[in-house]
């Protein structure tokens, strides 16, 4: 009995220990290079070259266990349903992005290099955090010159020699973003009509705008992790506020809900703002 007892309890140990140590792995969307103003649709459609290039590096993520969204199902889906105008056809990546339900895109550029001893096709992946857009890995394959004109083959060849290399370099930095966060930054100002400033009290307590700003950021970076870069009577910028990858009900957390519950704690005190989000940071202006 106790040899049985004592078996359950260290069967209990190893499933907790295995459970700190899983590897959470993002979900990601592999998707075409463009250039701005181009038409992503169109660049598929008129290249067979690349959409076989984009389903060999989707293919080589898929048998290495990741799991992935396709992006051709997604450009499909979105134009049917959205009914996009030509005007907005612009628009189209940045909003199968958002959409996806991915983590991680990955954007695939390919750049063909023919020649009398022999064609070969270099491969540029780079891997970008959805949320804020912030890269976090890229690695540059080549085929190596082959008399050959099936390009898709060379493609494949490239994709080969560096997707290890570089899933393995994105799960690193995906792994720290889940254990410590994403990193963004946040900016508070002042209207120009505002009577406001940072030495303004707000509250019951007696505490100036600043120190409740601060108190704030302590309460809801994620694990207390935040750095000021300056505070001025008008201006205080935190130049690296983390957030979580998650929210407590294991929904997908961003920068514009962590702009939310500022605003809920901001109306609590009776204030107006108004907030923005640009290049990964938050700036909230007050009224």
């Amino acid at each position: 009995m106790k040899r049985s007892f004592v078996i359950f309890v260290i069967s209990i140990i190893n499933c907790v220990a295995w459970a700190q140590t899983a590897t959470v792995q993002p979900k990601i969307m592999v998707i075409p290079y463009t250039k701005q103003g181009e038409d992503i649709a169109q660049v598929l459609e008129n290249d067979v070259n690349k959409r076989i290039v984009l389903t060999k590096v989707k293919e080589a993520f898929d048998s290495r266990g990741f799991t992935t969204v396709d992006f051709a199902a997604k450009l499909k889906s979105l134009s049917r349903t959205e009914g996009l105008t030509t005007d907005s056809q612009s628009d189209l990546k940045s909003m199968i992005i958002q959409q996806s339900g991915a983590d991680i895109y990955v954007e695939t550029e390919m750049d063909i290099l023919l020649s009398s001893s022999g064609n070969s096709v270099k491969i540029i992946l780079t891997a970008y955090d959805i949320s804020t857009g912030v890269s976090i890995s890229n690695k540059v394959g080549e085929s190596g010159k082959f008399y050959t004109d099936d390009i898709g083959k060379l493609g494949s060849k490239a994709v080969e020699k560096i997707a290890d290399e570089f899933l393995d370099i994105m799960q690193v930095k995906f792994t720290d973003i889940v254990n410590n966060g994403r990193s963004i930054s946040v900016e508070f100002g002042f209207d120009s009509a505002s009577a406001l400033s940072m030495s303004t009290e707000i509250g019951n307590e007696g505490l100036t705008l600043a120190d409740q700003l601060e108190l704030w950021m302590s309460e809801h970076a994620y694990k207390n992790n935040y750095h000021i870069q300056g505070t001025t009577d008008k201006k205080m910028i935190f130049d690296d506020v983390k957030i979580p990858l998650k929210d407590d009900n294991g929904n997908n957390y961003n920068i514009n809900k962590f702009g939310l519950e500022f605003l809920r704690f901001a109306r609590s005190l009776g204030l107006q703002i108004t907030r923005n989000i640009a290049n990964n940071t938050l700036v909230i202006t007050f009224k």
